[in-house]
């Protein structure tokens, strides 16, 4: 379906990027295991009820519902930003808490396997350079400046922002900030990618070129989740969909041609008129 769009497709170079996803093979268990997880903010905000679901190694995962039924909430306990009030999280088989993170061995691999895209680059980005923007997370890693140099470069170029490369991250338009902010997650080589409303306040090409993008990234071994609410990129990119409800519950679990045609789900859910 990706027709549907117009624009050109994305392209990764192998290397660096994809080493993790072609050498290890797909995991024999799920990548994040939730079972009854609740969350609530300020512990009397409820954000998520109850939720059990997995995330299937080398999977596309949409996490399809309205806005404020959780789906950002629901990234952030999968990227050990926010804990689970009740129920359990696993990640990669060990058990995701905050005790566990305190860990620094746990949470370095923890943090090199898994990379979020936030929905608001302004949000992601904070360097005075584009360069120093993209190298940061690997020097956080204890990469040597030489190895994080050759991935900046390679990542700047498969993104086509090599020429930003010393301009200010906010001097930089909605499209190019969602380009450096994919490229800072880009040079950590994670093997699950999480994106909060990958397209929101893109134009229809840049939407066009990240809705491919997410499709190769996937073709190079990576599992993608990606939380949205717009019904045409989960058509084009989802291989699963999972819908939450507004009173932050999993409503439904399956194929994105199943999911998306049920129109009485998706009239419950929010998501159509």
């Amino acid at each position: 379906m990706l027709g549907r769009r117009r624009g050109g497709a994305a392209s990764l170079r192998p290397g660096a990027e994809d080493a993790n996803a072609t050498s290890a093979g797909p995991l024999p268990g799920p990548v994040f295991a939730c079972r009854g997880l609740s969350f609530a903010y300020l512990g009397r905000f409820p954000a998520l009820q109850a939720v059990s679901l997995d995330v299937l190694a080398g999977e596309r995962l949409a996490l399809l519902g309205a806005n404020g039924c959780g789906k950002s909430t629901l990234l952030k306990v999968l990227d050990g930003l926010l804990f689970a009030s009740a129920g359990t999280v696993e990640a990669f088989g060990s058990a995701l808490t905050e005790d566990a993170l305190e860990d620094e061995q746990f949470s370095r691999a923890f943090r090199s396997r898994v990379g979020f895209v936030f929905q608001n680059s302004d949000a992601q980005v904070f360097s005075s350079t584009v360069e120093e923007e993209v190298a940061f997370g690997c020097l956080q890693l204890g990469l040597a400046p030489a190895e994080a140099g050759s991935r900046v470069a390679d990542a700047l170029g498969v993104l086509g922002i090599a020429r930003l490369a010393a301009r200010s991250p906010f001097q930089l338009s909605g499209g190019e900030k969602k380009r450096v902010a994919i490229a800072s997650v880009l040079v950590m080589s994670p093997e699950v990618w999480l994106f909060d409303e990958p397209t929101a306040g893109l134009d229809p090409r840049t939407q066009q070129w990240l809705a491919e993008l997410l499709v190769t990234l996937n073709n190079t071994g990576k599992t993608v989740v990606l939380a949205t609410h717009d019904l045409d990129l989960v058509a084009d990119v989802a291989t699963r969909c999972v819908v939450l409800n507004e009173e932050h519950e999993v409503a439904a679990i399956g194929p994105p041609a199943e999911i998306l045609a049920d129109r009485e789900l998706m009239l419950r859910a929010n998501l159509v008129r």
